[in-house]
């Protein structure tokens, strides 16, 4: 079967460029990493969004898991519950959507479980043949199911694993072009660790300081077809945030994160002279600089450090930022604002978020909306959903 109308068009591109969001001014120097189901990298929940997309060391919360599931052990709650609804890429269709659910519950003062699930909908494609006559219609999608254990270590000190199933549909069963496709499936696992150290006199003031680390999705390969592999987003989240406490009524939070991906770097080939890449003896492509991205999971998570081809330059430009401030009154009403950096040759995402927060009794409510740094950019007017509830506090109002 062919895709042969303007819709299934529409959504080629948004498989495999619109929802890295990759948006590049400089395509002939671009060397964008490769890797499938990038629905995994998106922030899937209101106050994260909110602060540029860092969350790896921010104050514990009901949807800690996506940023570090270490964070959980100091969480003061003993159970708590969220959904997060984002439309996606709204300026270019209007049924993408990505929804959240997140739940956690606190077994006794070192542990805590928790689980979400994240499904990712691509809308509705029709299937034609080549001459235009109707097969049938697909709905893409992909979901991602987590489960996780959290522990404390000490007085300020956590660690947390997850673990991962993830499936990807995309395509739908069937044949096109002589290849099988079908949906792709692999489980994947995060290690994180959280320090946090509150109580720090500053000038009379008090400050809580807190560092996370977090190496999500370290999993299998996820195919499609029986030809080849793709690596799914392994990626390694560093983070630190600085809590200051002005007085009873107000605080101000800053946090920062670094985050790389750990997967091979595409090289550089080597070309003959009409552009054609040259092949060995065995029929594989010449590498002109770099190194060859057909290596196994372990293997492409350490060689992500030094495979680029451009060097330590290149290194460094696969490096994103984010930097986020969130500041409390009273703990009921907040305001947040971030910034979020990716290198115009890495994906050229460049974008300022923005955020309300508000505690009402056993709920919690917050907002988030993202502003792109250039013109017509597929993430315009994104905007994030969440809502909150807090048993421990829904509880107490049955009791009264």
């Amino acid at each position: 079967m062919d895709f042969m109308n303007k819709r299934t068009g529409l959504m080629v591109v948004f498989l495999f460029a619109a929802i890295t969001s990759i948006y590049s001014q400089e395509e002939e120097t671009a060397n964008n990493l490769k890797y499938s189901v990038p629905f995994l990298t998106i922030a899937p929940e209101s106050r994260g969004g909110a602060l540029g997309d860092a969350g790896v060391a921010t104050s514990p919360d009901v949807n800690s898991l996506h940023w570090n599931p270490a964070k959980y052990a100091f969480i003061e709650k003993d159970m708590g519950v969220a959904v997060s609804y984002t439309p996606w890429l709204k300026n270019l269709a209007d049924d993408i959507q990505l929804a959240y659910l997140s739940g956690y519950k606190r077994l006794d003062k070192e542990q805590v479980i928790s689980g979400s699930l994240l499904y990712f909908s691509l809308g509705q494609i029709t299937f034609r043949n080549k001459f235009g006559d109707f097969y049938g219609q697909h709905l893409p999608n992909e979901f991602a199911i987590d489960l996780a254990y959290s522990r404390k270590f000490g007085p300020n000190f956590s660690g947390g694993v997850a673990f991962r199933y993830i499936r990807s549909d995309i395509t739908g069963a069937g044949s096109y072009g002589g290849t099988e496709y079908k949906a792709g499936n692999s489980v994947a696992g995060d290690v994180s660790i959280y320090y946090r150290k509150p109580g720090i006199d500053i000038q009379e003031k008090e400050m809580d300081l807190a560092l996370g680390l977090n190496i999500r999705n370290i999993g299998s390969k996820i195919s499609y077809t029986t030809v080849k592999e793709n690596f799914i987003p392994t990626m390694m989240k560093l983070g630190g945030s600085v809590d200051f406490h002005l007085d009873q009524h107000n605080s101000l939070m800053f946090t920062t994160d670094l985050s790389k991906l750990l997967v091979p770097t595409p090289p550089e080939y080597e070309l003959d002279e009409d552009g054609n890449r040259v092949t060995d003896e065995n029929g594989n492509p010449v590498i002109e600089d770099g190194m060859d991205p057909n290596v196994s999971v372990p293997q492409g998570m350490m060689q992500s450090f030094y495979d680029a081809p451009g060097g330590l330059e290149e290194e460094l430009h696969e490096i994103k930022y984010s930097f986020g401030m969130e500041y409390w009154y009273q703990n009921v009403f907040a305001v947040r604002a971030g910034y979020f950096h990716e290198h115009q040759n890495k994906g050229n995402r460049q974008y300022f978020t923005m955020g309300v927060g508000l505690k009402l009794n056993i709920f919690q409510a917050d907002l988030s909306y993202l502003v792109p740094r250039y013109q017509n950019h597929p993430l315009a007017n994104t905007v994030r959903f969440t809502l909150g509830l807090d048993f421990a506090a829904l509880e107490k109002e049955n009791d009264k």
